[in-house]
This record gives structure tokens, sequence and C-alpha cells, in this order.
């Protein structure tokens, strides 16, 4: 006989070829003495090497435990057969049930519950092994057991399956149970074969001592190539944890992005199913694989890691002045010191014998004038959609009122800020200081290091508009915020979590097919037209399931009713809003189309949206009408 690993292919790997060439040693013996029919002697070893290569090859677990329990029963003509895992808590599971003469197919890929309960492998009171079932006993003991006749065997107990042959009239006679052992000699499951038959006299016959060395061969290779598989679907598991636990994290950071990394990935792959099932149109020919498809679903889910980054008290920015605390309070504190001067000041003229009516006249307006200025200041504080120009110049006239400080503002305060303090001379005290200031002290400058990040020749391709400053705290510069309450340093870093979910994404050595999840990911504040961050791409430049995600964010954060700083926009108001963001080329017009034809909108909206959002929706204004021929 030639030997085993003459030309043998790459997939099987070498602990396969050892195994199989072992047990080929102790076949070509028992070949010699073979009688029954469908022994070793008609078994072609090729096509054993062949079944290894296959389980090697082969990602789905359902399948390969499926095929490793068929080509074993097919090795050795059996009737039936069973696979089961040991999990964690051990215990057996059932994994694959077959039987063909009862036309028993359970589990796999068949879609049907195998309802049998874990076979315990100790006793739960005594913690003693449980050696009475075959099955646990091989899983015990490492130790591949062939019993030709079940009814006669006196060391293991096989009452529930004397039961099982009552109620269906069948009679369990020869089994073969085989351990699956990975490379590191641990058993991770059993496998048990019942019922060997005479290829051509089709009767029940014992499982021959030929036979069971082949077995052992298969069912170690595929031993391995189940825990490899296994392996690998637990190290997704994990991956997706992680992922699930980074999304989770910056949706809880801040109420002001609630559930959206949950609800932005549900709806980008309902885009993507769309445009799978289109037959005609735009879309017709787009497919995606499974391993497309996890591409996609990975990119959505993390397509706002980078906010991990964004300082909870700019995204949560409610006021112009607000930064870890809303400096109003400081503010409002000044006013009252300067109250409280001009009470002073109107007491100590009248002491000195000045004109009481007079000055309590003058001193009022003073103390009117300073509640109605602080009372603007407030207002302005709040922010809203237009800041009008006579409304800035009040803002600076408040700031010229001057009050008196006369404790030192430079101890007790962080290195930081020291540090900013210290670009200009302390005044000595007590100092005349303005009620609303924008100080040198105020202004975070740049880290050099960060041209690397935003400049023109950085290497992610990112073309930004890049403030001056990396942050302003300066009072009179918030309060004069045009519109909202960020200001422009505020809201670049805002922008900048997509900037940070590149660079964070390009960092990890994703493998082969999920090589361009930070392209997708990356890509979702792009417009049609060229002018969103942060490339600067325009449509051509972008692929579609980037497109898609950027219809997919914009949608969830107009639709979304967990948002504290707005009201729940009913459905056909986002959908309204959105045609307008087509019209601009902000998003994409093919794909907005199919977001509306294929009614993506409406089953999102039935799912994740407020029964009082769910409005009637005129779609047609909002469609491409097809060209006149």
């Amino acid at each position: 006989m030639p030997s085993v690993g003459a030309g043998v292919p790459d997939g099987l790997n070498q602990c396969g070829l050892i195994l199989i060439e072992g047990y080929m040693t102790q076949v070509e013996g028992a070949d010699q003495k073979a009688s029954e029919s469908g022994d070793v002697g008609e078994v072609n070893f090729q096509r054993l090497i062949e079944i290894g290569i296959a389980l090697s090859a082969e990602r789905d677990n359902a399948r390969l435990m499926e095929r490793i329990l068929l080509e074993a029963k097919d090795i050795c003509y059996a009737d039936g057969g069973t696979l089961y895992l040991r999990t964690e808590d051990d215990r057996l599971k059932f994994e694959i049930m077959r039987t063909d003469s009862l036309g028993i197919a359970l589990g796999g890929t068949t879609g049907k519950t195998i309802t049998f309960p874990p076979l315990m492998l100790h006793d739960p009171d005594t913690g003693e092994p449980n050696h009475k079932n075959v099955a646990s006993y091989v899983a015990l003991s490492g130790e591949a057991i062939n019993i030709p006749d079940a009814y006669d065997s006196k060391k293991f107990d096989f009452s529930g399956t004397k039961k099982f042959d009552e109620g269906t009239g069948y009679r369990s006679k020869s089994f073969l149970t085989v351990p699956l052992k990975n490379n590191e000699g641990t058993i991770i499951g059993v496998l048990q074969l019942l019922n060997a038959r005479s290829r051509e006299t089709k009767e029940v016959v014992p499982f021959s001592a030929s036979t069971q060395p082949l077995v052992e061969a298969m069912t170690s290779q595929a031993a391995v190539a189940l825990d490899n598989a296994l392996l690998l679907e637990a190290q997704k598991k994990l991956f997706r944890s992680f992922i699930d636990l980074i999304s989770s994290a910056i949706d809880a950071k801040s109420p002001y992005t609630g559930g959206h990394c949950q609800r932005v990935p549900e709806l980008t792959m309902m885009m993507a199913d769309a445009a799978v099932a289109s037959t005609s149109g735009p879309f017709a020919d787009f497919d995606l694989t499974m391993g497309e498809r996890e591409e996609l679903e990975i990119s959505a889910a993390l397509h706002d890691c980078g906010k991990v980054t964004t300082p909870e008290y700019v995204v949560d920015k409610a006021t112009k002045l607000e930064t870890i605390y809303d400096r109003l309070h400081e503010i409002r504190t000044r006013f009252e010191i300067v109250k409280r001067d001009a009470e002073i000041d109107y007491l100590k003229a009248v002491a000195a014998g000045g004109d009481e009516p007079a000055l309590k006249a003058s001193y009022d307006e003073r103390i009117a004038k300073l509640d109605d200025d602080y009372a603007f200041v407030a207002e302005c504080n709040v922010g809203g959609e237009f800041m009008a120009p006579e409304r800035i110049d009040r803002i600076k006239e408040i700031a010229g009122i001057t009050w008196m400080r006369t404790l030192d503002d430079r101890i007790g305060v962080s290195f930081e800020e020291e540090k900013r303090k210290e670009r200009t001379p302390a005044p000595s005290l007590p100092v005349e200081e303005n009620l609303l200031d924008d100080r040198e002290d105020h202004v975070m400058y740049r880290e050099s290091g960060e041209g690397n990040t935003y400049g023109d020749d950085n290497e992610f391709g990112f073309k930004l508009d890049v403030p001056e400053h990396r942050f302003n705290l300066g009072e009179v510069y918030n309060l004069c915020i045009a519109r909202g309450t960020l200001t422009e340093e505020e809201r670049f870093k805002i922008n900048d979590h997509i900037v940070q979910t590149i660079i964070m994404l390009e960092q990890l050595p994703f493998p082969r097919h999920l090589k361009k999840v930070p392209e997708y990911a990356g890509g979702h504040h792009e417009k049609m037209d060229g002018t969103g961050y942060p490339k600067k791409l325009n449509r051509d430049q972008m692929t579609v399931p980037a497109r898609m995600m950027a219809i997919a964010d914009i949608f969830e954060a107009l639709s979304a009713a967990d948002r504290p700083y707005k009201a729940a926009k009913k459905l056909s108001d986002c959908i309204k809003i959105m045609s307008f963001m087509k019209k601009d080329a902000h998003i994409d017009g093919e794909l907005f189309q199919l977001f509306l034809e294929s009614g993506v909108y409406k089953e999102y909206s039935e799912r994740f949206l407020q029964p009082e959002q769910v409005d009637e929706v005129d779609i047609t204004p909002y469609l491409e009408q097809p060209a006149a021929e």
C-alpha cells in the first residue's frame, strides 16, 4: 500500500496525517481477517484523506458536525448515529441525530431542535462519574467502546434504548462510541454510531475490528477541525461582544446619544437586505457574501467608536457657558458682588451726608439695570437659532462692567489651569476685572503633534477646516455664539469623533474579509457633493455600503425619541427633511429612493419609533419618476 502522505493536499494538517498513517497500520493487519461486507478493505483511503481536507475547510459549525456524523455513518454503513458536544458545565449535549430507517433527522442544518436533555457526566449530588451510560463513559475515559449487541451488555445501562425500541418497533443492536479529542488531548465530544449493516444483505452486524480504527482516525481529524471551528466561533463571539460593549458604552456615556449605536446597525442591514433583494434598477446586481455582511454589520456597530474620545461636557453642552459645570453660576456671583458694591457705595454716600432721596433713586436704577443685564446674560446662555448683532453688542457692553477681585486666583487650581494662567504676569491685588471676560487662560492651544493628524499631508487623507485653537472658554466669546450652544472649536471636537473612529479602526489588524471596516465606518458623515467630512469624499469616491450608513445615521438621528435636547419628530417630517438633503446632494439619491420604495423606512419606524411618531407618509413626491421613453 502506498504511503498516505504521498501527494496529499495542504488542506489536511500534519496531525491528521500521522493519525491516519498510524491507524492504517492497524487496519492493514485487521483487514486480513475481515469477513463482513462494508469492511475497511472496501474503503478508499484517498477518500479518507479527502474527508479530512473537507472537514478542515468547513467553517459552518452545524454543517461541519453534520458532515462528521454522516461521513462516519457512511464509512461503517451504519443506520444511525448521534454526535454529542461537551458543554462548559461538563455535560454531553445532543447536537446531531440521524436514524435512516426511522426517518429521524434532528439538529444540524435540519432546523429541528433535539429536545432530549444533556447527559450528565457526573452525579449532581455525589459528584461520582457517570459510567453507566456508554457515551458518558467514553467522554470521561477517552476509550472507544464497540458493543456487538446492546441487549447483551452487562457493563452499560441501555434501559432507555430498550424503552425507545419498544415505542418504535426498532431494534438497537450494534454500537460504536468514539471520543472526539482535540490536538491537546481534551475530549470535546462523543460520536456514537448505531447498527452497522452489511452492504450486501443489509442486515445489522457488529462494527468490525477493521472499521473501528478507521472511524477513530476520521474522528480524530474531525475533532481537530471541529475544535478549531469552535475556537474560531468563540473568538468571533468574543469580538462581537467587545463591539457590543463599546457600542453600549458610547450610548451610555451620554443621554444625547441614547441607543444610536444599537439602532444604526439595524437600519443599515435593512437597507443592505433591500438592495440585495432588488431585481431591477441601480441595485439589481448588488449582492453581499456572508463575509461582506459581517463586514458591514461590524462597520455599522463601530461607526461611532471614536466618540469615546469626545468629552462629555462637549457632547452634553446644553448652555453656552457650560463646561464641566455651568459657569453662569460664577458670573451670577460676580453680579451679586457688583450689586453689593453698589449698595455699599450708596450707604457710604448717605452716611457722608449726601442727598438720600437722589442717592436712593440712583441706587435703585443701578440695581434694576444689573438685574436686567443678568437676566439678559442668562437668556443668551440658553442659546437659540439666531444671535442678532445688537444682542452681541449688548453682551460686550455688559462685559465692560467691572468688579474688584481681592483673592489670588492662581492658588488651589489644577496644574493645567495654572500653566495657562502663567502665560500672563499675575496682577497685584486687589485688581479690577471685567464682569465678563475673554482671558488668555481661557484659550487652550493645539499641541505640536496634532499636525500629524490634521495637517495637509496627514497619512489618513483627512481634509478638515481646523480651528486655530483646541478650545476657547472665553465668556464673551461663548455668550456670543450665533447659533446653538457650541463654539467652532467644540463643534470641531464633536465632528472629530469620526476622525478618531478612522484612526482607531485603522490600527486594528482586521482579517482580509473585514479590511473595509474603517472605510465603511468612517464615511457616514461624507456628503455626495464632497462637502462632508473628514475626507471631503464625493459620491463616486464612496462605496455603496458607506453611502448606506450615511442614510442610516441621519435617519436614526432625525427620528430618535430619546434625545433630551429635542422633541421626537414625526415620520413624515423626517422623510421631508431627508428629501431636502437628497436635493442638496448631501445623501445618495438612489439609496434614498430604495429606502422609500422598499418600505425600509416604514419597517424601521414600526420597530423603533414611538407610536405617536408614526404617521402616514405619501412618498410619491419624493420619488424620482422614470424617464419617458
